[in-house]
């Protein structure tokens, strides 16, 4: 069962331009830069959710290859879960097409899944199940 938004992925060519644009005309703060694979990545806390700003490493990442497809934008929706495992089986026998049928550990340790975008009405969503209760 889906608990909260926990944040919203957006796919950007340039992480420090985006950031400094999100402060300047929004007034928010930016994480600090991050590393996971090949990906580099930022937060912005808004309220009880985030907005995480995405940016390719290399010019064959994942990210890169959506911005090639589709731009720059919202590239995935990311619901807070429980139980991840019992969300993902349950959705698999729902007849949903799941990206991974087992979690992952992410950059922050918790765990995470995608479903794909044909079974979720093009949009990618990811599940995470916090290893902080929060």
């Amino acid at each position: 069962m889906i608990k909260t938004i926990k944040h919203i992925g957006l796919a950007v060519e340039d992480l420090d331009a985006a950031s400094d644009f999100f402060r300047k005309h929004f007034q928010v703060s930016v994480s600090e830069r991050e590393y996971f694979g090949e990906l580099a990545f930022a937060f912005i806390p808004v309220e009880q959710m985030s907005l995480e700003l995405l940016q390719s490493t290399s010019d064959d990442g994942q990210i890169a290859k959506f911005i090639q497809k589709k731009g720059q934008g919202v590239h995935h929706i990311a619901f807070e879960v429980d139980d991840i495992q019992a969300e993902l089986d349950r959705l698999k026998a729902e007849g949903l097409k799941l990206i991974n049928e087992k979690p992952y550990l992410n950059a922050h340790e918790d765990l995470v899944a995608f479903i794909h975008p044909k079974s979720t009405y093009g949009v990618l969503i990811e599940l995470i199940q916090t290893r902080t209760g929060g």
